[in-house]
């Protein structure tokens, strides 16, 4: 009797399954919201998951250019959120541009541009530092909340065909780097 009636209501699982996918198919194909597309299933794969194409934004740096991450394509990144403020990020700084100096990757530094002090306080800091790598202002920090930024600083490291490889969050030196770089 047990047997049976598991039967019955594994039968009746598997058959609700079937009809939701049934009507949820002909729900969407009427609607013309099928995701056949490359467009729609590149924006599926979308993330910060190993693997997964970096979310892509596009922003004024320092120097007032207006880049897209995907401008970056091809290329090697290490894309480091930071503040001025932030002592961790001051520590690691000398590091990163020994590490864009050295290696063949595009370092891209997301100044939190809405934490800090005052606007200027971003060009002093690159000055101070000697930094050479792109400066990138997220002024109202959309970019922050795009790649869920906690704590800072955070790195992402995205590989030339523009997917992620690694998320670290917290500072890093110049080793570790290096070791991240080393999986791109």
């Amino acid at each position: 009797m047990k047997k049976w009636i598991i039967g019955v209501v594994l039968a009746g699982m598997f058959g609700w399954a079937v009809y939701d996918m049934v009507v949820e198919r002909t729900h969407t194909e009427s609607s013309g919201e099928l995701e056949s597309t490359a467009e729609n299933r590149q924006q599926a794969d979308t993330g910060l998951s190993k693997g997964q194409t970096a979310p892509d934004f596009t922003v004024q740096t320092l120097s007032g250019e207006t880049v897209s991450l995907t401008d970056y394509r091809g290329e090697k990144v290490m894309l480091n959120f930071w503040a001025t403020w932030c002592p961790p990020c001051r520590a690691e700084m000398p590091d990163m541009e020994k590490f864009y100096r050295n290696e063949d990757v595009t370092v891209l530094a997301v100044n939190m541009t809405d934490t800090e002090s005052q606007p200027s306080d971003v060009s002093d800091f690159v000055k101070d530092f000697e930094l050479t790598f792109p400066i990138l202002m997220d002024e109202d920090l959309t970019i922050s909340e795009l790649y869920q930024i906690v704590p800072v600083p955070t790195s992402i490291f995205i590989d030339a065909e523009g997917r992620v490889q690694s998320v670290i969050r917290g500072a890093m030196n110049y080793d570790m780097m290096l070791q991240r770089y080393s999986d791109l």
